[in-house]
């Protein structure tokens, strides 16, 4: 579940509610599963920490507390936080429940289970025994306060950081909107983490450094669309990326991936290339070009899909930032970012003439934020830019890599 702090009045509370929705049980199981695949011991007496999820609802700690003994954890935890607009629609716990059968607005908890056994004497150990334990022992819940800056179960909060300290792996949904800051808890507090967020995320300053330094990557199952359930009143205009399933609401989101510094076996995977001649003879995105665009402002050419890695040049490439997931870092060697706070551009744009594709003109920067290619005539049908008579497009954001081991000799370009 991502959601944002409720501390910051009203405007806040409203941002919130727009930032909270349910990853699918289905997407969790297929994710954790890939792990087990590279390394059957990877949750094997670990403490599973989930602190964007409560347990009235959250198909994480639904996952967790099922394959409990599969895994074979030494404890789970979650934690849900105060005023959660969709918890308790299914709840687990008496005490959240009112005479009249509707459920009173739950408050913060922490849920600790650290062991799942038959408790109801049916000879099978599935989620129904973790409800029954959770029900039988108010021991397993423990109310949280907050404290002056954060409301209780706020993963800021005093509490939850705390939890956290203990915790061996981090699996949740984080909020969106507090990702960088959520990230670096997870940093400082140097912990183990599969968490969901925006493919965007890679670009943040605060993110894509540690994708460099080898100290965060993507998961196994990237992009796509996948469906997560929301709070009744939410809504968007798009009929398509929304629908009700025995009356529970979903809406569809694309471009998520999972982000971890779990090893999994995907990122060891040799990705196979061709040399820059066949790309160029083959390739229908090429387009019959003689050889690849050079960027104007960065000492690199452009490679616009990771298909077309040239499999015998040592220089410097830009590759779109869905190259990352089928990055090998024994393969490739990371060297930047296409982003204006990264640094490395060879030279920097004074204001330009941008024409937009309805022939609108105004003055911008926009140049000295991205990758350019100069081009010998306006194109047709896209934003193009000016500079002293001068024709220029604008790329999406780069990832700079080069090849591991890439060694001059015959056949070898540079």
């Amino acid at each position: 579940m991502a959601r944002k702090s409720l501390n910051q009045g009203l405007g806040a509370a409203k941002a919130a509610k727009q930032d909270e929705f349910y990853t699918q049980y289905i997407d969790i199981q297929k994710e954790v599963e890939a792990y087990l695949e590279f390394d059957p011991d990877t949750f094997r007496g670990k403490i599973v920490y989930c602190n964007c999820d409560d347990p009235f609802e959250s198909n994480f700690f639904k996952y967790f507390a099922a394959n409990f003994n599969k895994l074979s954890l030494k404890r789970l935890i979650t934690t849900s936080y105060d005023g959660s607009p969709i918890a308790g629609q299914g709840t687990l716990f008496p005490e959240y429940n009112e005479g009249n059968g509707k459920r009173q607005q739950p408050k913060a908890l922490a849920v600790i289970v650290d062991h799942v056994k038959d408790e109801d004497g049916d000879g099978a150990v599935n989620i129904d025994d973790v409800k029954l334990f959770l029900k039988r022992n108010k021991a397993a819940r423990i109310a949280l306060k907050g404290d002056g800056e954060y409301p209780g179960g706020d993963f800021r909060s005093a509490e939850c950081i705390a939890l956290l300290k203990d915790a061996d792996i981090v699996v949740t949904n984080p909020p969106f909107s507090l990702f960088r800051e959520y990230v670096a808890q997870l940093v400082e507090c140097k912990t183990k983490f599969l968490i969901i967020g925006n493919q965007n995320a890679i670009t943040y300053k605060e993110i894509f450094p540690l994708i460099k330094d080898n100290k965060l990557w993507l998961g196994v199952h990237n992009g796509g669309t996948k469906w997560f359930q929301v709070q009744e009143d939410y809504d968007i205009k798009t009929e398509s990326r929304k629908k009700i399933v025995d009356g529970t609401k979903y809406f569809s989101m694309g471009s998520i991936m999972w982000f971890t510094n779990l090893d999994h076996g995907r990122r060891h995977q040799q990705l196979p290339l061709m040399t820059m001649a066949e790309n160029l003879k083959f390739s229908k995105n090429l387009n019959g070009k003689t050889a690849y665009d050079r960027y104007d402002n960065y000492d690199a050419i452009e490679v616009g899909t990771y298909k077309e890695i040239p499999s015998d040049y040592d220089g410097m490439m830009g590759v779109p930032i869905t190259f990352l997931d089928k990055y090998n870092p024994d393969q490739f060697e990371i060297i930047g970012i296409t982003k204006t706070w990264h640094g490395g551009a060879s030279k920097t744009y004074p204001k330009q003439i941008q024409i937009g594709k309805d022939g609108t003109k105004s003055e911008v920067t926009k140049l000295n934020d991205g990758p350019v290619l100069k081009v010998l005539k306006p194109p047709v049908r896209l934003t193009y830019y000016t500079v002293g008579g001068i024709f220029y497009i604008q790329l999406y954001a780069r990832v700079l890599i080069r090849r591991r081991h890439a060694q001059l000799g015959k056949g070898t370009k540079k």
